[in-house]
């Protein structure tokens, strides 16, 4: 007799045809509508799971998992994963994936048009221009900052930050920093036209400085007042990484009074909500987390995260091989009850990187 086929929820709606190939290994509870789960909900819906495929908007942790005894798996769809108690998830060796290099480019996209929006005012700009002020030009009107030519500082110099950094140096010309907590190879630096710096040489002399590190307790509001104040007052701030590496009223403060010339803002620490005083300034351009936001991309991060859960599962080509595992547990064999496809438990080991 055949092993009962796992049991997986799917907590938003995605793309019905890659969400689909779950089911000819498991049933699949899939949620039909865009919903925002309490944490009762997400224990409720874990409670008889052997695996979940969740996004960014769901938070996992110890008390979601104690009422989930079967629970093996958690595929994220995306890079990060401060939704996921880690900890917790390998205390009870249950694996735990995420979605990396599917997006580096179109993030970095974003990341280029954010500190372009921001520095040459477009937004701004559009507004003025839809509220009927262009009679009012004058030689002086929208002066914003040169972006060709200029330094490009990189806090955090992971797949995007080079990914922006190429950008910068080889389309405009510009003098590539970066900050990282290792300093890269040689020959990376030289593919990407970067010099390593100290932090505070970087907030010194960077025209536009773009966040691409990853968050933690230790880089929490890294951007603070005292780290706004050593930047120069003409310069540029974009966030693509997570909203909690900025102090936002300090941030806020620092461009209604004239200490930074402008920001462009892709996540907010309290996300989805988004500070007042952020939006009632007219020089921060605001986007809501879209920085994987292109139909391609989008696809290939859930089957990602499709390929990831079914392999957590003992299950299709990677069976006990994940592809992208982001906790210690990698692999599903030490588990009781862990199958393959054919009900045989599985002994492979996964190879994973972050």
């Amino acid at each position: 007799m055949s092993a009962p086929r796992p049991r997986v929820w799917v907590s938003q709606p995605l793309f019905d045809d890659i969400v689909g190939q779950l089911a000819a290994h498991c049933e699949v509870e899939a949620v039909s509508a865009v919903s925002e789960h309490a944490p009762a909900d997400v224990a409720a819906a874990l409670r008889d799971a052997d695996g979940a495929l969740v996004t960014l908007n769901e938070r996992i942790g110890a008390g979601e998992l104690a009422a989930a005894p079967r629970l093996r798996a958690i595929a994220n769809v995306g890079v990060g994963y401060n939704n996921l108690d880690i900890a917790a998830l390998d205390a009870r060796g249950i694996i735990a994936t995420n979605t990396p290099d599917v997006l580096t480019e179109t993030t970095a996209d974003l990341g280029f048009a954010l500190l372009m929006a921001a520095a040459r005012r477009v937004t701004e700009s559009e507004r003025w221009l839809r509220g009927g002020h262009w009679r009012q030009w004058s030689f002086s009107t929208m002066l914003g900052a040169e972006i060709h030519g200029r330094t490009l500082g990189i806090l955090g110099m992971g797949r995007i930050g080079q990914g922006i950094a190429r950008r910068g140096h080889h389309g405009f010309g510009m003098k590539v920093l970066y900050h990282n907590r290792s300093r890269l190879p040689d020959a990376v630096e030289r593919s990407v036209g970067a010099r390593y710096a100290t932090f505070d040489e970087l907030l010194a002399q960077a025209d536009h400085l773009v966040l691409v590190l990853p968050y933690s307790a230790a880089s929490h509001h890294l951007i603070d007042a005292a780290a706004l104040a050593r930047m120069k007052p003409t310069a540029t701030l974009v966030n693509i990484a997570r909203g909690g590496l900025v102090d936002e009223p300090a941030l806020a403060d620092a461009l209604a009074n004239g200490r930074l010339a402008a920001a462009g803002l892709d996540v907010y620490e309290g996300e989805p909500a988004v500070r007042p005083e952020l939006l009632a300034l007219r020089n921060v351009v605001l986007t809501p987390h879209i920085g994987s936001a292109s139909l391609a991309t989008r696809r290939a991060m859930v089957q990602l995260a499709v390929d990831n859960l079914l392999a957590a599962l003992g299950l299709g080509p990677d069976a006990g091989r994940p592809p992208t595992p982001v906790t210690a547990t990698k692999t599903t064999a030490a588990r009781p009850g862990a199958t393959d496809a054919a009900g045989i438990a599985t002994g492979k080991t996964a190879a994973g990187k972050r």
